[in-house]
């Protein structure tokens, strides 16, 4: 019976501290929930996680950090490193969070990846190492991220990299799915300008639709 009663007083003393914080408030207390892999993943690919981050009022600034430091989920380890890097809600420290954001990439994130390869081709955070960038995006190109495969692409049309990487590069970025129109059209261009540096058979092969 003293146990149910104990409860019950916890219960109650639960209940009355979120009525007051809902008060305290002005009645628009809200919870923050982490986000999950799929929807951090998601606003990652969108370039939208530190907005996320932001419009959140840096609420769940230390979940980050734990998801990040202690149970190192590559996505949170990203977020954490760019956070760091830019000093959103937190200390700026651009060299630490070019270190998460390059742990990440270890771990296999391809949105990490394409970004260290902006980072090196425009000189952003480290030295700009055009040749360095290029294997950044050709790593992450070859394993599907269509923005990579763009500026891959790109980049092989300026002459960097090598001419015996054009149908690997080609190929990737001729069979990925692009919704977005602008991006599409985009594709199709550089696409046409790598093929004018290829044999026709090359083309022809590098062309053919993945089943």
């Amino acid at each position: 019976m003293l146990h149910k009663s104990m409860l019950l007083l916890l219960f109650i003393f639960a209940y009355q501290s979120y009525l007051h914080a809902n008060s305290y408030y002005g009645g628009k207390y809200e919870v923050i929930q982490l986000y999950t892999q799929d929807e951090l993943t998601a606003l990652i690919d969108k370039n939208q996680h530190l907005q996320r981050v932001k419009k959140d009022e840096c609420q769940l600034v230390e979940d980050i950090e734990a998801h990040a430091l202690k149970i190192q989920e590559p996505s949170y380890v990203y977020l954490w490193g760019d956070m760091l890097a830019w000093g959103v809600c937190v200390e700026r420290n651009a060299p630490l969070g070019i270190h998460y954001i390059k742990q990440s990439a270890k771990q296999g994130l391809l949105p990490a990846i394409e970004q260290l390869g902006r980072y090196y081709e425009r000189g952003i955070l480290v030295r700009q190492n055009k040749d360095r960038a290029i294997i950044f995006y050709r790593e992450a190109a070859l394993q599907g991220f269509v923005n990579a495969q763009i500026n891959y692409v790109r980049m092989l049309n300026e002459g960097y990299g090598s001419p015996v990487d054009y149908e690997d590069a080609y190929t990737a970025l001729f069979n990925s799915v692009i919704a977005d129109t602008k991006k599409q059209k985009n594709a199709q261009k550089i696409l046409d300008e790598l093929a004018s540096k290829m044999p026709e058979h090359i083309v022809k092969r590098a062309s053919t639709e993945a089943i």
